[in-house]
């Protein structure tokens, strides 16, 4: 019995050791982390949108930069580091506003923003597997109000978080 007991045990503490040398981090937040990864690079994204907004580039940099460094354990090189654990390289793509409800008279009831980013997002640890992939946001006013008078609040409060959260997520959480 001793023996048999002794046997589970030491097969209990094996199987334990080997889920854990196994294993991949996972934050608080849902993020996924491979073992050994410490660093990111965000690069400054691009706006090579038609139209745009001057500020857009910065904010949603600074928005994803701050996102992935609060919510993992990863940190952020400088800019020209070459070999970063991740790297994220994004493009705004798309910055437009369009009609999104109509009356029966044919007048916009409501207007849109959309803001389409393109994503190429670059691992080099473990299974190496990034991807590129583009991420797109709207929100929507009442066409009764200017675009310029709003564009900003959308931005802030909806868009950049909308967006930000997606690459997070496509990036760290699988989702």
């Amino acid at each position: 019995y001793n023996m048999i007991r002794s046997i589970t045990i030491a097969m209990t503490v094996a199987v334990l050791e080997v889920l854990n040398s196994c294993s991949v981090k996972y934050s608080t937040t849902g993020a996924r982390i491979e073992p050994g990864a410490s660093t990111v690079n965000v690069r400054f994204i691009q706006n090579r949108a038609p139209i745009n907004n001057p500020t857009l580039s910065q904010k949603l940099t600074q928005k994803l930069r701050d996102k992935i460094t609060s919510q993992t354990s990863l940190t952020q090189v400088n800019e020209n580091e070459t070999r970063a654990d991740y790297e994220l390289r994004a493009t705004i793509t798309g910055y437009s506003f369009s009609n999104a409800a109509v009356t029966n008279v044919d007048q916009a009831a409501t207007s849109r923003l959309n803001v389409t980013v393109n994503v190429v997002f670059i691992k080099r640890i473990a299974d190496k597997k990034g991807f590129t992939q583009s991420f797109s946001r709207s929100a929507e006013f009442p066409a009764t109000q200017l675009p310029s008078t709003v564009e900003n609040n959308l931005l802030e409060s909806t868009i950049i978080p909308g967006i930000t959260d997606d690459i997070f997520n496509r990036a760290f959480a699988n989702w």
